[in-house]
């Protein structure tokens, strides 16, 4: 293989075997419609292709009438209990929420007192990884994307259990509740190995404090000093529990569902799915942000102008900004249309900890790009549609305040995420009863089979 990276005379390079490829390789997006497949199992209004039953949690953004997609206020509901109830009771009793979702979301029922408590004391009891499961697989073979760390890292546990394959409800409980636990210890351990191999900079390891919750085990982890303020830990869990859960049908959750509706391990479907979240157009979104803002940043001289920052805009949707992608990400939804309750929710608590930060100027853009990004679009394409900010649009910016390196925006998704992947896991398992398996029209060109000493 080392050969088709050389431009050597008599050998195959890329380039070559990448032309060979499309000459022989297309499908137009009219065989698509002609053939009326649902590309990317989305039906012609936008809306998902209905695959599946769920009791874990619902998203709404529109109402149908008439045939007619109307944009609604968005809601997200975890076992029908709106999200916005949910953060507005932790925060009224001033406690972490993170651990309750994560029950809510697994049994169906908030916990009591009790199992709030008891649950707690699981995860703390469970947050170590197995004995010289850092060294070997996380110190020995370092990598630059903490995402791909974390799927290796879960695939690498199934050597570690005892019962990998059993499949009963029993021993899949124990296993969810040792990876929602376990995740934060393997995101830490990977960021700090990243760091001293490939920025050159110190690596720490902290114990753990059987007192904390999972975001202040997250914080205690992650800060040289181990110091932090009750503020920011809640905030941290305020992002968890908004990232915890998003129904069956985003990739990830789905690509946890197909996994194991074919019978496989729990390591082999969560490492499936942390591969899914990592790629820019799901959880990786929150990275593109990110690089988008600081670009647009760099670029625009004003901040506080509206006519300025809105001909940036324009620049980046006609791929002549950014990364040349026409996208300006984090703004519009596959669901939501006039709002992403989770973006609300972030976007009020960062109001809060920007002054203190000193991120005013910067939140006040952010603002500035969510308001005037529907008429950009608008402008550009001729496409009148509705956009709102989602997620990933302010999630970035609230670790960015925490002081979370960027390194990690991803991560912690996932780290969040793995109480609604194990949530969907145990549901297909006992509900499900049938693989997945969609359906691909052929469309073979008839070929006669020819000698090789007769070929061209």
């Amino acid at each position: 293989m080392e050969r088709l990276n050389h431009e050597a005379p008599g050998s195959t390079t890329i380039r070559e075997l990448c032309e060979e490829y499309k000459r022989n390789n297309v499908i137009t997006k009219e065989e698509y419609e002609r053939h009326r497949v649902k590309r990317g199992l989305r039906n012609a209004d936008g809306t998902g292709v209905m695959a599946g039953l769920t009791h874990v949690c619902n998203v709404h953004g529109y109402l149908i009438a008439d045939g007619d997609k109307i944009s609604d206020k968005g809601e997200l509901t975890y076992r029908g209990i709106n999200i916005e109830d949910i953060v507005q009771g932790c925060q009224q009793e001033d406690r972490f929420g993170f651990e309750e979702v994560a029950w809510l979301l697994i049994f169906g029922q908030l916990p009591t007192r009790g199992q709030y408590e008891s649950f707690s004391r699981l995860l703390y009891e469970n947050r170590e990884l197995p004995e010289y499961f850092p060294e070997d697989m996380i110190i020995k073979a370092p990598s630059k994307n903490i995402m791909n760390k974390l799927a290796r890292s879960v695939l690498a546990l199934y050597s570690y259990d005892d019962s990998p394959d059993d499949l009963s409800l029993e021993n899949n409980m124990r296993q969810s509740i040792s990876l929602i636990a376990r995740m934060p210890s393997i995101m830490s351990y990977a960021y700090q190995v990243k760091r001293r191999h490939f920025d050159k900079q110190s690596m720490f390891f902290h114990p753990y404090e059987p007192g904390h919750s999972t975001a202040e085990a997250i914080l205690n982890a992650l800060r040289p000093d181990r110091q932090f303020t009750h503020e920011e830990a809640k905030l941290l869990d305020l992002c968890m529990v908004l990232h915890a859960e998003h129904g069956g049908g985003n990739n990830s959750t789905f690509t946890t569902r197909v996994l194991t509706s074919a019978g496989t391990d729990i390591y082999s479907a969560i490492g499936a799915a942390v591969g899914s979240l990592k790629g820019f157009k799901h959880g990786g979104a929150n990275h593109q942000v990110r690089q988008m803002m600081d670009d647009l940043m760099d670029h625009v001289e004003n901040w506080e102008d509206p006519d300025e920052v809105e001909a940036y805009l324009e620049k980046i949707l006609r791929g002549e900004a950014a990364d040349g992608s026409g996208l300006i990400y984090g703004m519009g939804h596959a669901i939501y249309t006039l709002s992403d309750p989770r973006a609300v929710i972030l976007k009020d608590q960062a109001q809060k900890l920007a002054q203190e930060k000193g991120f005013d100027k910067k939140l006040r853009l952010y603002q500035l790009v969510e308001e005037l990004s529907p008429a950009a679009f608008q402008k550009v394409t001729g496409k009148e549609k509705v956009i709102s900010a989602n997620v990933d649009f302010y999630s970035g910016l609230v670790y960015e305040m925490l002081g979370i390196p960027e390194d990690l925006f991803t991560p912690m998704f996932a780290v969040s995420r793995i109480a609604g992947w194990c949530a969907h896991r145990i549901e297909e398992l006992t509900t499900g009863g049938r693989i997945m398996r969609p359906a691909y029209r052929a469309l073979p060109v008839n070929q006669r089979y020819v000698p090789l000493n007769q070929r061209g």
